[in-house]
């Protein structure tokens, strides 16, 4: 029985941090024995805002090496950068062609990222178009996301059964289900890590840990020293209380929720049980073994890094590699969907 494809990305717009590792990296490596995967550096995505032409070289390099430091195999995933396979963009358009503007406005983080920008480029409102096809390209079963992200996700799920009826063999029942025999697209799933799939910012706690957050000391990033890492969490935000709990509910309680959530992704303890285990004790030990459990988690991580990243040679090869084996994967379905929307055949002479 052949193993479901998982398709995932991140964006090498910017340092890799503790949020990208245990939302994401940490479960990907979980998912590299038991599923097909596909881990993408979505430097596409990432130029739907202004970049730096040098700095976004070399975060994509950056990018790679963690996913391997992280334990990311490169014989077991195929692991790319999103421009060296054209089919992503080339699909993103026909899959344009079939998404109204209207659900594209309706996405919540455009409304987000737009809300104080007057010059808003076309790239950012068709960006969960260019997801749906990253996705659909190589017939995804699961997409790991976030609660962020199911929005986008959705919307793919949408377009994809929206070009399977109009261009698949859809055959209409009595009651009005349709029933697509030959369908272009595989409709995918979403797969949502129970625990650690959202960390909050250490000064902000109401708002999701960010690479591009202006304070400093909000994030932790994957390439920080250990005092670094230290320091940012024994000065993160908890209250003016000093009852130790995990209660997503409770806003007053958002910063010590996010400690305890943060123990629980890296340790993979029940929130539960860490909060029965400081019984009697005070916020500063919250903060002080957290911070310790960050820092044993990191530093291994970070010296794999900065050791990969001394032979670019070795990761143009993994990337070259991984472009070849996406790219064989992609044209089957880029194709298909050619053939469907009526393109003549490449060398056709009718």
């Amino acid at each position: 029985m052949s193993k479901k494809i998982i398709f995932s990305g991140i964006q090498p717009s910017g340092r890799l941090m503790l949020g990208n590792y245990l939302g994401a990296l940490k479960n990907w490596v979980k998912l590299q024995d038991e599923y097909d995967c596909l881990y993408c550096l979505v430097d596409m995505h990432a130029i739907t805002v202004p970049q730096d032409p040098k700095e976004l070289r070399n975060r994509t390099y950056e990018g790679l090496a963690m996913y391997l430091a992280a334990g990311l195999d490169e014989g077991k995933n195929i692991i790319f950068v999103q421009s060296h396979v054209p089919a992503h963009a080339e699909l993103g358009w026909l899959l344009t062609c079939n998404a109204y503007m209207g659900e594209l406005s309706r996405m919540t983080q455009f409304k987000d990222k737009t809300a104080k920008q007057q010059n808003i480029g076309m790239g950012l409102f068709s960006y969960p178009v260019l997801m749906a096809a990253d996705i659909l390209l190589y017939q995804t079963d699961l997409v790991p996301v976030g609660q962020d992200q199911k929005q986008h996700l959705e919307l793919t799920r949408d377009i994809a059964m929206r070009v399977n009826n109009a261009y698949g063999d859809a055959e209409a029942a009595k009651d009005g289900t349709v029933t697509v025999r030959n369908p272009i697209f595989r409709v995918p799933e979403p797969y949502i890590p129970p625990v650690g799939a959202k960390i909050m910012s250490l000064q902000n706690p109401a708002a999701k840990m960010s690479k591009s957050d202006a304070d400093l000391n909000a994030t932790v990033f994957l390439d920080e020293s250990d005092d670094a890492i230290r320091k940012k969490i024994k000065r993160a935000v908890t209250d003016s209380g000093s009852e130790i709990v995990f209660a997503p509910e409770r806003e007053d309680k958002a910063g010590v929720t996010n400690l305890v959530s943060i123990q629980a992704a890296v340790t993979g303890k029940d929130p539960s049980a860490i909060v029965e285990s400081y019984t009697g004790k005070q916020y500063g030990h919250l903060k002080v073994e957290t911070a310790e459990i960050v820092v044993e988690l990191l530093r291994p991580l970070r010296e794999g890094y900065q050791a990969r990243l001394q032979d670019k040679g070795e990761l143009d090869r993994i990337l070259a590699r991984g472009a070849e084996r996406a790219a064989e994967r992609a044209e089957p379905t880029l194709r298909r969907m050619y053939e469907a929307v009526g393109f003549l055949t490449r060398g056709s002479i009718r």
